[in-house]
């Protein structure tokens, strides 16, 4: 008897399946015949799957030309006749006949296209610098102007404040007191009063009749960042590295809230006449509303994702915008409601930002450029870069 072969479990498969072919499918390894009919009904499916809105229109031409040749061969008496229109008759089995979808427009010019809602960018005239005023002997940190816009005020790491005049840009008068960098400015609309705080924890209030410090305001535990005044009301608010919005009483030098909330440092910080009174910008991401009668949080804006160094409400809508690493962002007011982004990245730290009437927004970055926008559409219509100054 003669020995079989050992064979794997997948060369028998293998056996068993090639005798089922040849046993089941005899024509196998040849091509199949041509099918005239299922060629034709493969240009029929990629017709309909390409062209659907094209052929209702030309179906419906067919349909209406047929009723109308049916009518009138009703008419001439013969029953029943349907006349199919000469763009449909095939010349072969294996042709069609593409004409009549030339005459329909395509889909896309079917479809209604809706406006656009984006505001158009509005032209501003561009922004020129024609003045550079050096007297600082470190970074300045902070600025304010007076309400009659006769004179401004500049705060520096050199800490010292100084005041100079806005038309002939020369030096009226310096003001010394602080032993750390002046981080905060404000001018006083009712008082002749002006507002400074820096990284000694000190909050000051200056006579400008008397040119002094005539109050200080203890109670931060770390330097302050930022400060506000109130429009309306005898109120002073500050932030600082202890992640504290404190509001002051001008007159009493007592602190009437101590609005804590946020995680990190309060940087940026305004005020309007009515609620929210109080916005503040934190390097925790976030934008907090604050009610000043309950001394509570409002609303939290958690839509940044990098730290809220600038804030600038608009003088005449309501509406602010917010700086960050990550983007400028709009929100509605008094609800806080997002409005949109900014057009474009400045990609850089932005440190200071300012609106004008003319709906017109500065922001100024870390790394020395200035870019000016158009409030509505979000338009950066201006790039300008700092030139290094000697000193």
């Amino acid at each position: 008897m003669e020995q079989v072969e050992p064979q794997s479990l997948k060369k028998l498969s293998f056996k068993s399946l090639k005798r089922a072919l040849d046993l089941f499918a005899p024509t196998r390894g040849h091509f199949p015949l041509p099918d005239p009919e299922r060629k034709l009904g493969k240009y029929v499916r990629y017709i309909i799957g390409a062209y659907t809105v094209c052929l209702v229109y030309l179906f419906s031409g067919f349909i209406n030309a047929g009723s109308r040749d049916s009518l009138e061969s009703q008419k001439d008496g013969v029953q029943n006749a349907i006349v199919v229109a000469p763009s449909a008759q095939h010349k072969g089995p294996n042709s069609l006949d593409y004409s009549c979808l030339c005459r329909f427009p395509s889909t896309s010019s079917l479809m209604e296209r809706l406006p656009s809602k984006w505001p158009r960018p509005i032209w501003h005239p561009p922004w020129r610098n024609y003045r550079v005023i050096s007297g600082h002997l470190g970074w300045v940190r902070s600025i304010a102007f007076d309400p009659s816009n006769s004179w401004f005020c500049t705060g520096s790491a050199d800490r010292t404040i100084k005041i100079w005049d806005v038309a002939s840009g020369k030096l009226k008068l310096t003001l010394t007191g602080h032993i750390e960098q002046v981080r905060g400015l404000a001018v006083s609309q009712r008082h002749t009063y002006m507002f400074s705080a820096g990284d000694d924890k000190l909050v000051k209030c200056w006579d400008l009749e008397q040119n002094k410090v005539i109050r200080h305001y203890h109670g931060h535990l770390s330097g302050v960042y930022c400060l506000a005044l109130h429009p309306t009301i005898d109120l002073l608010l500050t932030g600082g590295r202890d992640s504290v919005c404190r509001v002051w009483d001008i007159r009493s030098k007592a602190m009437a809230f101590a609005l804590s909330g946020h995680d990190n440092t309060v940087c940026s910080i305004f005020t309007r006449p009515t609620n929210p009174q109080v916005v503040t910008g934190s390097h925790d991401t976030t934008i907090k509303f604050w009610d000043l009668v309950a001394g509570k949080t409002m609303a939290t804006l958690t839509h940044h994702k990098k730290s809220v160094r600038a804030m600038a409400m608009h003088p005449n809508e309501q509406c602010f915008a917010s700086a960050s690493a990550d983007n400028i962002k709009k929100f509605n007011l008094p609800k806080g409601e997002f409005m949109h982004n900014m057009l474009s990245q400045q990609k850089t730290i932005i440190n200071a930002m300012a609106v004008n009437e003319d709906g017109v927004m500065a922001t100024a970055g870390d790394n020395g450029s200035l870019w000016f926008w158009d409030w509505k559409s979000g338009h950066n219509f201006q790039q300008a870069q700092t030139i290094v100054q000697p000193g």
